[in-house]
């Protein structure tokens, strides 16, 4: 009887050990604590507020705080391999917009490769890019203004806070002859606030800070990046209707895990991103501000990715900007 007592007692033992560890892994069930979103540019522009708005989704869906923490510095580079080196579990991730793979013009090493560093989650948004000029600026045009920096090289400057805005400035100079002086900002604020003080010839930026400071009347829209008229701002023309066929597109912020972040954990994430990026209040805090949800998942995400590569490889072989490694 006393076997059968300490037998029982000893089964008992087990399988509420049994029970511990299967409520162990229940709680442990990604994600069991905050996560962070390194934002690799200055707040106030449009990745910071985009980063907020999916955080809050992403914190009612999964359970845990999802809170976004800028790391500005050398056009995104500085918080991107920040990220890069974090562990890759998944508590830390962060956003990228579309941009080139090197660190800047002249580099001989890329920076990082968004698909061999990182591992690409979902897109979180699509927007335009806007060229400025203050409103008292004498060029009325895209076409004007570089014709006048053709003829006075090295005074035409222009402002901007990540390198797709860099490349596509570059791209726009070489194709009309001109030479420009670029100047890094940490963010599209910082340079929209220099171009409005005269500080700039003109800046590059994201619709969030732009629509601001237009609606504010502190600058004036000297085209679009997009393909078509963006139907928000009809009146200003495209990069492309001024004389540079097949520079327009639309630019893309996207979520990114360091390399090596568990599959099921990366699959989560994609899962939640789209569900948020259908929910109509995303949308409407969204498109105010120039930007459209979006959602496409990992293997979408990389193919859009790899297709950017391939564009600004060929702007930099224009542009005689090197690339190798």
């Amino acid at each position: 009887m006393a076997d059968r007592g300490r037998t029982r007692r000893v089964l008992l033992a087990g399988l509420g050990g049994l029970g511990l560890a299967r409520g162990a892994v229940a709680q442990g069930g990604y994600p069991d604590r905050p996560v962070r979103i390194i934002v690799p540019f200055a707040g106030g522009g449009g990745n910071d507020v985009l980063v907020r708005l999916y955080g809050q989704k992403l914190s009612e869906r999964l359970g845990q705080p999802f809170v976004a923490e800028n790391r500005p510095g050398a056009g995104g580079q500085v918080g991107t391999e920040q990220a890069i080196r974090s562990r890759p579990d998944g508590y830390t991730l962060v956003v990228n917009p579309s941009s080139p793979v090197l660190a800047n013009p002249g580099s001989t090493e890329p920076a990082y490769d968004q698909t061999r560093d990182l591992a690409p989650i979902a897109v979180l948004a699509t927007f335009p890019t806007f060229v400025l000029v203050a409103p008292g600026s004498p060029h009325r045009s895209l076409q004007d203004l570089l014709a006048w920096a053709k003829e006075e090289p090295g005074r035409a400057t222009y402002g901007f806070g990540g390198l797709s805005f860099q490349f596509l400035a570059e791209q726009i100079a070489h194709r009309a002859g001109a030479k420009m002086q670029a100047v890094l900002y940490r963010g599209s604020q910082d340079a929209i606030n220099a171009v409005s003080a005269g500080d700039l010839t003109m800046a590059l930026t994201d619709p969030g800070p732009a629509l601001a400071a237009l609606d504010g009347k502190r600058v004036r829209a000297l085209a679009v990046s997009t393909a078509q008229r963006w139907p928000r701002l009809p009146e200003v023309p495209t990069v492309a209707e001024q004389g540079f066929p097949g520079l327009g597109q639309a630019n893309w912020i996207g979520l990114l895990a360091p390399a090596g972040t568990p599959e099921p954990i990366l699959a989560r994430l994609e899962a939640a991103v789209a569900e948020a990026a259908r929910a109509p209040d995303v949308a409407e805090r969204l498109r105010p501000m120039g930007m459209e949800p979006d959602g496409t998942g990992r293997a979408g995400f990389r193919a859009m990715i790899e297709a950017d590569n391939r564009l600004w490889r060929e702007v930099a072989k224009e542009a005689g900007i090197s690339l190798s490694r």
